[in-house]
């Protein structure tokens, strides 16, 4: 049967993509992120900008009226 080269070159990729370990997908994305994450120019919200939440601390006063 005939394909065309798109789908020859598409079944090619996805074979590849399939060969490639969890392990080596995760070490490459690691890399990627140290790339985008360099950019000062990056666009968007930046990773790890995110305001975290303060803990409050119960107050001397509130552990008081809780002992009585």
């Amino acid at each position: 049967m005939k394909h065309s080269t798109e789908y020859r070159r598409f079944t090619g990729l996805v074979d590849r993509l399939l060969t490639v370990s969890h392990e080596e997908m995760q070490k490459r994305e690691a890399e990627y992120r140290k790339q985008v994450d360099a950019n000062p120019n990056r666009r968007g919200p930046k990773r790890g900008s995110k305001k975290r939440k303060a803990i409050t601390q119960p107050s001397a006063d509130h552990e008081a009226s809780e002992k009585h």
